[in-house]
């Protein structure tokens, strides 16, 4: 059964393409969708923000978050992508009440 979880993540801004952020993004949602084993239901861009301490000597992050509906199962596949990914500072996965 599916449960309802938030994904939040700052992306790396060691250039300002939109195209890698728009990628990485992109990535993490296809992590969540494969397998049929979880669905995004909302995308938030929080945008691009000043970081409270540095992280990797990035000052800045591009923050997003992710509405979602997942197997539990599919959590730890889907963290461990996120940890591996050269592109995601850091990242926050949450259960919602429903």
């Amino acid at each position: 059964m599916k449960r309802p979880y938030e994904v939040t993540f700052i992306v790396r801004l060691d250039n300002t393409d939109e195209a890698l952020v728009n990628g990485t993004i992109d990535q993490v949602r296809a992590w969540i969708e494969a397998g049929e084993l979880g669905q995004v239901t909302k995308i938030n861009r929080w945008g691009r923000k000043k970081l409270a301490y540095e992280i990797d000597r990035q000052r800045e992050g591009y923050y997003v978050l992710m509405e979602s509906h997942i197997e539990p199962k599919a959590l730890s596949e889907i963290e461990r992508n996120i940890n591996l990914s050269p592109y995601i500072l850091r990242h926050l996965v949450v259960r919602t009440d429903e």
